[in-house]
């Protein structure tokens, strides 16, 4: 395995972060093929193994139960000091603005929850979810600051936004003293790439360390078009993401399984081998044994400048899709629902 500092920040990450939506209670959650307990600490242990020290769940993953199996799974197989432990909050819901509830007071129960749910003292990197449209910035910005000086958080991060958001966030932190953002998880991949227009930009310009999720784009860079799998039949918000553009990504699709095949090498060796030379860990979901020792080679496939033009030269500009799409004042009106322990999140 091969590590990197995450931006600004002193954490010394591998290059690979293990994303944990695949883990949890499926009663609890929106995904059928999520792991039980025993199967997500085998993941997560073949992880620690490869040398995988940096793990994202989220408290709106399955009703808290993935933070729940990723807390147990680390405190039974490895050393706390020696793994970076990402997770995330949601926005204040509804209930929570019409009682008053401050975007402050949120994130200190949000926090508290996460911390309980891992059976830990502090989270690495304590994540942004998704805008909040109904709070103001300047509320988010101390709360995560104040949680960052109560030492419940070392570093803050942030996902879900576009560029002006991320500048404006760490400009005011910049302004009053806050902790800032020194990571960005986005939606990214060899067959989404419209990061690239102004996210990758300021990354690079600010030294923000770019986790992008989806880096399979839900399976489909690992396999060759026509092949499935139950997540791909049963996941409709990866559908909603992908089916529109199936037609144009399924050229780069192709020609990822060229490569593989040239290289000797699986076709989620060369997608991630691709995407790690753009940002410093994608966030790799696992939830069989080959995922994650797939992942944990890419770090060692090195493609040619020839091959990553050819990657690349077959993209088209995609619409705006996924979370991004949906929190956004003029979003779709269909509506989405994240749970998080006795919460419910929705956006339009």
């Amino acid at each position: 395995m091969k590590y990197t500092k995450l931006g600004n920040s002193e954490l010394n990450v591998s290059r690979i972060c293990m994303g944990c939506m695949g883990f949890g209670d499926a009663k609890n959650g929106q995904h059928s093929w999520t792991l039980d307990e025993e199967h997500s600490r085998e993941i997560i242990k073949r992880g620690l193994d490869l040398g995988i020290n940096f793990y994202d769940t989220a408290i709106g993953y399955q009703s808290g139960t993935s933070e729940q199996y990723v807390g147990r799974a680390i405190k039974d197989f490895a050393k706390r000091e020696d793994v970076v432990v990402a997770t995330k909050f949601l926005p204040r819901t509804p209930e929570e603005i019409e009682s008053g509830i401050t975007g402050q007071q949120h994130i200190e129960r949000m926090i508290n929850t996460s911390l309980s749910n891992l059976g830990l003292d502090y989270v690495d990197l304590y994540i942004y979810h998704m805008w909040d449209y109904q709070t103001p910035l300047y509320d988010i910005m101390d709360g995560l600051n104040r949680i960052v000086k109560a030492g419940k958080a070392r570093y803050i991060g942030i996902s879900n936004c576009f560029a002006w958001q991320l500048a404006k966030a760490n400009d005011l932190a910049e302004k009053e003293g806050f902790a800032k953002f020194v990571s960005v998880q986005s939606h990214y991949n060899l067959i989404f790439r419209e990061e690239e227009r102004e996210m990758a930009k300021l990354c690079a310009e600010d030294n923000i360390a770019m986790t992008p999720y989806s880096a399979l784009a839900s399976g489909r860079l690992s396999k060759h078009p026509g092949e499935t799998s139950k997540r791909l039949e049963e996941d409709s918000y990866a559908r909603l993401k992908y089916d529109s553009t199936a037609e144009q990504d399924d050229v780069i699709i192709r020609r990822v399984a060229e490569l593989a095949e040239r290289h000797g090498v699986t076709m989620t060796e060369v997608s991630l081998a691709w995407l790690l030379t753009k940002v410093a860990a994608p966030v790799v979901g696992a939830t069989k044994m080959h995922h994650v020792e797939g992942a944990a080679k890419s770090v060692d496939l090195v493609l040619s400048e020839e091959e990553i033009q050819y990657l690349e030269e077959m993209y088209v500009p995609h619409r705006l899709v996924g979370v991004m799409a949906q929190n956004t004042p003029a979003a779709s009106k269909d509506k989405h629902v994240w749970t998080t322990g006795n919460q419910k999140i929705e956006t339009e």
